[in-house]
């Protein structure tokens, strides 16, 4: 009986607004759907995973806001991305220009466009492998560049458009390149 009940829950499928529907009725946990429609759920985290992903965030709003560069977004913001998945990035960026039309009168409406830059925070019970697939997700679905942020080994790795990923130790100031011009972020800063 069990696993007739893990197949029909593995084969139903959620849509946008069954997805902000559960997302509201449940505030203290956060929802991603995968490409398959399938549901992951994301618990709260503790209070340094939690640190980290603010203050990476706020890097980031800080610098983008100065520059006037676009929107940043946090993690309760869910991304449609073009396979359909439903992501929720620690920090995303959507360069000037990018968001579609009247994306700030919708708000239970997810953004239907992939950022241009992601930040995703590996907390204690996140696998790292799991992790690294959402990122190639990310890339494989138009995002420019992503940081992997993995305090566990103290590290990042950035995920970039053409397909490179690069590993940077804890010492190494992390760049926005291209993607969010003149961005630079010491690695020990949210480690």
């Amino acid at each position: 009986m069990n696993s007739e009940k893990i197949t029909m829950q593995s084969l139903y499928t959620v849509t946008d607004e069954e997805l902000m529907l559960m997302s509201s009725q449940n505030s203290e946990l956060r929802f991603e759907r995968n490409a398959n429609g399938t549901l992951e759920t994301m618990p709260p985290t503790g209070g340094i995973s939690g640190n980290r992903e603010i203050k990476a965030g706020a890097y980031l709003f800080n610098w983008v806001e100065s520059q006037n560069l676009g929107e940043v977004f946090g993690p309760s913001t869910g991304f449609r991305l073009a396979n359909t998945a439903v992501r929720s990035p620690d920090a995303a960026f959507v360069a000037k220009g990018r968001l579609p039309e009247g994306w700030d009168q919708q708000e239970d409406k997810f953004i239907n466009l992939a950022p241009d830059f992601v930040i995703e925070i590996r907390s204690k019970n996140d696998s790292l492998a799991k992790l690294k697939a959402k990122m190639e997700e990310y890339i494989i679905n138009g995002v420019q560049l992503g940081w992997l942020i993995d305090s566990k080994n103290q590290q990042a790795l950035v995920y970039r458009r053409d397909g490179s990923i690069t590993q940077y130790p804890a010492t190494a100031i992390l760049s926005g390149e291209d993607v969010v011009p003149g961005f630079m972020l010491p690695l020990k800063k949210i480690l």
